[in-house]
């Protein structure tokens, strides 16, 4: 008994023979993984033509299908991971940007090294020392040049030094930026580690660095290095006390959101 099968027609029935599933396959690898997980439309238009155009006499393997379901599942649930991971990353740079700006007009001390000598003030350092002890100071300009050089007594805690910009051969230096390098000793000849910090007016902040950074004296330092502020300072810190704190709800918010997700994940 001779069986006689009747060919499909893919013009009318609007099915696809198997060269083409084939094709469809083979397009469906090329894409790869980073293109997809970049156009998610892409992927869901790509998956729903696989399933209108499978052949009928040799339809989608089950397991197949559902593994593509799920790695469906997985690049929607890591698309909406990074999204809240952005919102909360621009929300926490926002943070630092408004904390920054309160510090605009404030006098505050930072750890630092360099200070600004001007015509009508000294370069001024202060020098903080566990110990009394006997230091040489080296002081040198924005190209390495030594400036000057002497020594100082240093009590136990705060010193402040103040340079008038004479070197000492007496020759009177440019107004500039200036660095203090201190070599400490103490009374029975061991060495004493000190730390140098500079005091200025915050005069700008840089909100293209991450964390942003403040201007003082012509220099950038980063909000970390305050060490204090002066009194005519906190008072203008204190108006954004508000802004950040309802900043720092939303963050907190979302914070919890995205814990909540990656628990599902």
């Amino acid at each position: 008994m001779t069986t006689t099968t009747t060919p499909i027609n893919s013009t009318a029935t609007g099915v696809a023979t198997t060269s083409n599933s084939s094709s469809l396959a083979n397009a469906a690898q090329s894409v790869g993984s980073q293109q997809i997980a970049g156009n998610f439309d892409e992927f869901l238009q790509l998956l729903t033509t696989q399933l209108q155009n499978q052949d009928p006499l040799d339809p989608l393997d089950t397991n197949q299908f559902t593994q593509q379901l799920v790695e469906f599942a997985s690049v929607q649930q890591q698309m909406d991971t990074n999204t809240n991971m952005q919102t909360l990353i621009t929300l926490q740079q926002a943070s630092e940007a408004t904390a920054a700006m309160q510090f605009l007009g404030s006098t505050v001390t930072v750890s630092g090294n360099t200070a600004t000598l001007s015509g009508s003030s000294p370069a001024t350092w202060n020098i903080s020392s566990p110990s009394p002890a006997t230091g040489t100071v080296t002081i040198s300009n924005s190209s390495g040049q030594t400036a000057y050089t002497g020594t100082i007594s240093l009590s136990s805690g705060s010193n402040s030094f103040s340079w008038s910009g004479q070197g000492n051969n007496g020759t009177t230096w440019p107004a500039g930026t200036y660095t203090l390098a201190v070599n400490a000793t103490g009374a029975n000849g061991q060495v004493v580690t000190t730390t140098n910090q500079v005091q200025g007016v915050v005069s700008g902040v840089n909100l293209s660095t991450s964390p942003p950074q403040l201007m003082i004296g012509g220099q950038s330092y980063a909000i970390s290095a305050i060490q204090s502020i002066s009194s005519s300072g906190l008072s203008s810190l204190s108006s954004g006390l508000s802004s950040l704190s309802s900043l720092g709800s939303n963050l907190s918010s979302l914070n919890s959101s995205l814990s909540a997700l990656t628990q599902i994940l």
